[in-house]
Protein backbone atom coordinates (compact mmCIF):
# COMPACT_ATOMS: atom_id res chain seq x y z
CA UNK A 1 0.00 0.00 0.00
CA UNK A 2 1.56 3.79 -1.12
CA UNK A 3 1.50 6.01 1.66
CA UNK A 4 -0.38 8.63 1.45
CA UNK A 5 1.56 12.11 -0.60
CA UNK A 6 2.87 14.41 1.85
CA UNK A 7 1.56 18.00 1.96
CA UNK A 8 3.95 20.67 1.06
CA UNK A 9 3.73 24.56 2.30
CA UNK A 10 3.23 27.14 -0.53
CA UNK A 11 4.19 30.38 0.79
CA UNK A 12 4.52 34.03 -1.02
CA UNK A 13 6.67 36.78 1.45
CA UNK A 14 4.21 39.74 0.01
CA UNK A 15 6.63 43.20 0.07
CA UNK A 16 6.85 45.71 -2.43
CA UNK A 17 9.25 45.48 -4.90
CA UNK A 18 11.36 47.89 -3.91
CA UNK A 19 11.36 46.97 -0.20
CA UNK A 20 14.01 44.01 -0.87
CA UNK A 21 17.28 43.68 0.97
CA UNK A 22 19.19 44.46 -2.51
CA UNK A 23 17.88 47.62 -2.50
CA UNK A 24 17.89 48.55 0.79
CA UNK A 25 20.95 50.53 0.62
CA UNK A 26 20.00 52.65 -2.43
CA UNK A 27 16.68 52.98 -1.94
CA UNK A 28 15.53 54.98 1.62
CA UNK A 29 12.28 53.81 3.60
CA UNK A 30 11.42 57.80 3.92
CA UNK A 31 10.95 57.22 0.24
CA UNK A 32 8.81 54.24 -0.28
CA UNK A 33 5.24 56.39 -0.08
CA UNK A 34 6.38 58.13 -3.15
CA UNK A 35 7.43 55.18 -5.19
CA UNK A 36 4.68 53.53 -7.43
CA UNK A 37 3.19 50.81 -5.67
CA UNK A 38 3.01 47.40 -8.04
CA UNK A 39 2.30 45.02 -4.96
CA UNK A 40 -1.74 45.03 -5.41
CA UNK A 41 -1.24 43.95 -9.36
CA UNK A 42 1.63 41.41 -8.94
CA UNK A 43 -0.12 39.97 -5.97
CA UNK A 44 -3.09 39.71 -8.32
CA UNK A 45 -1.96 37.78 -10.76
CA UNK A 46 -0.40 35.36 -8.22
CA UNK A 47 -3.67 34.98 -6.57
CA UNK A 48 -5.22 34.30 -10.87
CA UNK A 49 -2.24 31.55 -10.86
CA UNK A 50 -3.57 29.73 -7.91
CA UNK A 51 -6.82 30.10 -8.25
CA UNK A 52 -6.19 28.23 -11.75
CA UNK A 53 -4.55 25.99 -10.33
CA UNK A 54 -7.09 25.38 -7.57
CA UNK A 55 -4.35 25.25 -4.55
CA UNK A 56 -4.28 27.37 -1.30
CA UNK A 57 -1.18 29.34 0.29
CA UNK A 58 0.40 30.98 3.16
CA UNK A 59 0.71 34.69 2.63
CA UNK A 60 3.21 36.53 4.99
CA UNK A 61 2.76 39.95 4.34
CA UNK A 62 4.40 43.18 5.46
CA UNK A 63 2.25 45.54 8.31
CA UNK A 64 3.34 48.18 5.73
CA UNK A 65 1.48 46.62 2.86
CA UNK A 66 -1.48 46.05 4.82
CA UNK A 67 -2.14 49.48 6.16
CA UNK A 68 -2.01 50.67 2.60
CA UNK A 69 -3.85 48.16 0.65
CA UNK A 70 -6.76 46.50 2.90
CA UNK A 71 -8.64 45.87 0.27
CA UNK A 72 -5.84 43.27 -1.00
CA UNK A 73 -5.58 41.61 1.89
CA UNK A 74 -9.53 41.11 1.95
CA UNK A 75 -9.09 39.66 -1.22
CA UNK A 76 -6.53 37.11 -0.47
CA UNK A 77 -8.42 36.06 2.71
CA UNK A 78 -11.68 35.38 0.92
CA UNK A 79 -10.21 33.08 -1.85
CA UNK A 80 -9.15 30.99 1.14
CA UNK A 81 -5.62 31.69 2.04
CA UNK A 82 -4.26 31.89 4.96
CA UNK A 83 -2.16 36.01 5.92
CA UNK A 84 0.15 35.21 8.23
CA UNK A 85 2.98 38.20 9.61
CA UNK A 86 6.24 39.55 7.49
CA UNK A 87 6.82 41.71 9.86
CA UNK A 88 6.20 45.34 9.69
CA UNK A 89 8.75 47.00 7.09
CA UNK A 90 10.98 44.10 6.45
CA UNK A 91 14.04 45.16 8.82
CA UNK A 92 15.53 42.16 9.63
CA UNK A 93 15.35 40.63 13.09
CA UNK A 94 19.19 40.23 13.58
CA UNK A 95 19.49 43.62 13.53
CA UNK A 96 16.94 44.62 16.61
CA UNK A 97 16.50 43.87 20.46
CA UNK A 98 14.12 41.71 21.46
CA UNK A 99 11.55 44.65 22.58
CA UNK A 100 11.73 46.01 19.00
CA UNK A 101 11.13 42.43 17.94
CA UNK A 102 7.95 42.33 20.07
CA UNK A 103 7.04 46.27 19.32
CA UNK A 104 7.48 45.00 15.54
CA UNK A 105 5.40 41.52 15.52
CA UNK A 106 2.47 43.88 17.54
CA UNK A 107 2.41 46.31 14.66
CA UNK A 108 2.39 44.37 12.53
CA UNK A 109 -0.39 41.70 13.88
CA UNK A 110 -2.71 44.64 14.15
CA UNK A 111 -2.92 45.78 10.85
CA UNK A 112 -2.80 42.68 9.17
CA UNK A 113 -5.75 41.25 11.37
CA UNK A 114 -7.85 44.86 10.81
CA UNK A 115 -7.50 44.41 7.11
CA UNK A 116 -7.84 40.83 6.93
CA UNK A 117 -10.12 40.12 9.54
CA UNK A 118 -9.02 36.46 10.47
CA UNK A 119 -6.27 36.04 13.01
CA UNK A 120 -2.66 35.73 12.73
CA UNK A 121 -1.19 32.40 13.68
CA UNK A 122 1.79 31.99 11.68
CA UNK A 123 5.42 34.38 10.87
CA UNK A 124 8.28 34.49 9.21
CA UNK A 125 11.03 36.68 9.14
CA UNK A 126 12.44 39.52 6.63
CA UNK A 127 15.18 37.43 4.83
CA UNK A 128 15.42 34.83 6.97
CA UNK A 129 16.86 36.89 9.93
CA UNK A 130 16.28 34.77 12.73
CA UNK A 131 19.54 32.97 13.78
CA UNK A 132 21.72 31.85 16.43
CA UNK A 133 22.63 36.00 16.66
CA UNK A 134 18.14 36.27 18.10
CA UNK A 135 18.16 33.51 21.07
CA UNK A 136 15.35 35.35 21.99
CA UNK A 137 13.03 35.13 18.63
CA UNK A 138 11.44 32.40 19.33
CA UNK A 139 10.77 33.12 22.62
CA UNK A 140 8.81 36.40 21.82
CA UNK A 141 7.01 34.70 19.03
CA UNK A 142 5.62 32.18 21.28
CA UNK A 143 4.77 35.05 24.45
CA UNK A 144 2.82 36.62 21.67
CA UNK A 145 0.92 33.48 20.74
CA UNK A 146 1.87 32.69 17.59
CA UNK A 147 1.48 28.83 16.83
CA UNK A 148 4.10 29.07 14.32
CA UNK A 149 7.32 30.40 12.77
CA UNK A 150 9.03 29.54 9.13
CA UNK A 151 12.43 31.76 9.68
CA UNK A 152 15.11 29.78 9.34
CA UNK A 153 17.03 29.19 6.42
CA UNK A 154 19.74 26.25 7.13
CA UNK A 155 21.79 27.11 4.49
CA UNK A 156 25.16 29.90 4.62
CA UNK A 157 24.74 32.78 2.65
CA UNK A 158 25.75 36.66 2.49
CA UNK A 159 22.40 38.14 3.25
CA UNK A 160 20.60 35.69 5.82
CA UNK A 161 21.04 31.60 6.94
CA UNK A 162 21.62 29.65 9.91
CA UNK A 163 23.71 26.42 8.81
CA UNK A 164 23.59 24.63 11.93
CA UNK A 165 19.62 24.58 12.11
CA UNK A 166 17.95 21.77 12.02
CA UNK A 167 16.46 20.87 8.29
CA UNK A 168 12.96 19.77 9.22
CA UNK A 169 9.90 21.02 11.86
CA UNK A 170 10.92 21.55 15.72
CA UNK A 171 9.91 22.73 19.07
CA UNK A 172 12.75 26.01 20.00
CA UNK A 173 11.03 26.75 23.22
CA UNK A 174 10.96 24.47 26.29
CA UNK A 175 7.53 24.46 27.44
CA UNK A 176 5.56 26.11 24.30
CA UNK A 177 3.49 24.34 21.71
CA UNK A 178 5.16 27.06 18.93
CA UNK A 179 6.77 25.12 16.08
CA UNK A 180 9.58 26.14 13.55
CA UNK A 181 9.47 24.94 9.73
CA UNK A 182 12.50 25.69 7.97
CA UNK A 183 12.47 26.66 4.46
CA UNK A 184 13.51 23.27 2.24
CA UNK A 185 16.93 23.37 0.90
CA UNK A 186 18.81 22.06 -1.82
CA UNK A 187 22.37 20.87 -2.34
CA UNK A 188 23.95 21.82 -5.31
CA UNK A 189 27.75 21.32 -6.11
CA UNK A 190 28.31 20.93 -2.12
CA UNK A 191 26.44 24.07 -1.39
CA UNK A 192 23.37 24.08 0.16
CA UNK A 193 20.33 26.51 -1.32
CA UNK A 194 16.79 27.66 -0.17
CA UNK A 195 14.34 26.20 -2.64
CA UNK A 196 12.66 29.62 -3.47
CA UNK A 197 12.80 32.89 -4.68
CA UNK A 198 15.85 34.19 -6.89
CA UNK A 199 17.35 30.67 -6.78
CA UNK A 200 14.79 29.04 -7.94
CA UNK A 201 13.94 31.74 -10.32
CA UNK A 202 17.71 31.27 -11.82
CA UNK A 203 17.98 27.71 -11.48
CA UNK A 204 16.66 24.54 -13.36
CA UNK A 205 12.99 24.05 -11.85
CA UNK A 206 14.36 20.22 -11.60
CA UNK A 207 16.76 21.07 -8.67
CA UNK A 208 13.73 22.37 -6.97
CA UNK A 209 11.50 19.00 -8.20
CA UNK A 210 14.40 17.19 -6.45
CA UNK A 211 14.59 18.91 -3.68
CA UNK A 212 10.62 18.59 -3.12
CA UNK A 213 10.80 14.70 -3.63
CA UNK A 214 13.51 14.09 -1.35
CA UNK A 215 12.21 15.48 1.27
CA UNK A 216 8.93 14.13 0.84
CA UNK A 217 10.71 10.59 1.05
CA UNK A 218 11.90 10.96 4.22
CA UNK A 219 8.34 11.43 5.10
CA UNK A 220 8.61 15.46 5.86
CA UNK A 221 6.84 18.27 3.80
CA UNK A 222 8.72 20.51 1.58
CA UNK A 223 8.44 24.45 2.24
CA UNK A 224 8.83 26.79 -1.10
CA UNK A 225 8.42 31.01 -0.77
CA UNK A 226 8.75 33.16 -3.27
CA UNK A 227 7.22 36.57 -3.92
CA UNK A 228 5.00 38.44 -6.00
CA UNK A 229 7.28 40.93 -7.67
CA UNK A 230 8.90 37.82 -9.39
CA UNK A 231 6.29 37.52 -11.46
CA UNK A 232 6.65 41.17 -12.36
CA UNK A 233 8.84 41.66 -15.71
CA UNK A 234 7.75 45.17 -16.07
CA UNK A 235 9.27 46.62 -12.67
CA UNK A 236 11.45 49.86 -12.59
CA UNK A 237 15.32 49.11 -12.98
CA UNK A 238 17.05 50.58 -9.90
CA UNK A 239 20.28 51.26 -11.97
CA UNK A 240 22.44 52.36 -8.77
CA UNK A 241 21.61 48.90 -7.12
CA UNK A 242 25.50 47.06 -6.95
CA UNK A 243 25.46 44.78 -9.75
CA UNK A 244 25.07 41.82 -7.74
CA UNK A 245 21.71 43.01 -6.46
CA UNK A 246 20.55 43.73 -9.93
CA UNK A 247 21.25 40.33 -11.36
CA UNK A 248 19.64 38.56 -8.47
CA UNK A 249 16.77 40.77 -8.48
CA UNK A 250 16.32 41.06 -12.27
CA UNK A 251 17.19 37.71 -14.08
CA UNK A 252 14.32 35.55 -15.43
CA UNK A 253 11.24 37.50 -14.07
CA UNK A 254 9.79 36.32 -16.83
CA UNK A 255 9.99 33.25 -16.55
CA UNK A 256 8.68 32.45 -13.39
CA UNK A 257 4.87 32.45 -13.43
CA UNK A 258 5.39 29.15 -15.90
CA UNK A 259 7.92 27.61 -13.59
CA UNK A 260 5.43 28.47 -11.24
CA UNK A 261 2.89 26.87 -12.74
CA UNK A 262 4.72 23.35 -13.32
CA UNK A 263 6.34 22.88 -9.56
CA UNK A 264 2.78 23.48 -8.27
CA UNK A 265 1.05 21.14 -10.69
CA UNK A 266 4.03 18.61 -9.82
CA UNK A 267 3.58 18.43 -6.30
CA UNK A 268 0.88 18.48 -3.46
CA UNK A 269 0.78 22.16 -1.95
CA UNK A 270 -1.31 24.11 0.60
CA UNK A 271 -1.64 26.46 3.27
CA UNK A 272 1.39 26.52 5.88
CA UNK A 273 -0.67 26.45 8.75
CA UNK A 274 -2.43 23.24 7.13
CA UNK A 275 1.33 22.14 7.13
CA UNK A 276 1.75 22.79 10.64
CA UNK A 277 -1.06 20.86 12.00
CA UNK A 278 -0.44 17.97 10.33
CA UNK A 279 3.48 17.82 11.53
CA UNK A 280 2.05 18.94 15.25
CA UNK A 281 0.12 15.70 15.30
CA UNK A 282 2.90 13.53 14.40
CA UNK A 283 6.17 14.84 16.62
CA UNK A 284 6.39 14.09 20.31
CA UNK A 285 4.40 16.24 23.06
Amino acid sequence: MRPDPILNGLSVDVEEWFQVGAFERVIDKGDWDSIASRVEANTGAVLDLFAAADVRATFFTLGWVAARHPRLIRRIAEAGHEIASHGWDHQRVFTMDAATFRADLARAKAALEDAGGQAITGYRAPSFSIDARTPWAHQELAAAGYAYSSSVAPVRHDHYGWREAPRYAFRPVAGSALIELPVTVAKVGGRHLATGGGFFRMLPAALTDFAVRQVNAERQAAVFYFHPWEVDPGQPRVANAPLRSRVRHYSRLGAMAGKLSGLIARHQWGRVDAVVRRTAAAMPA
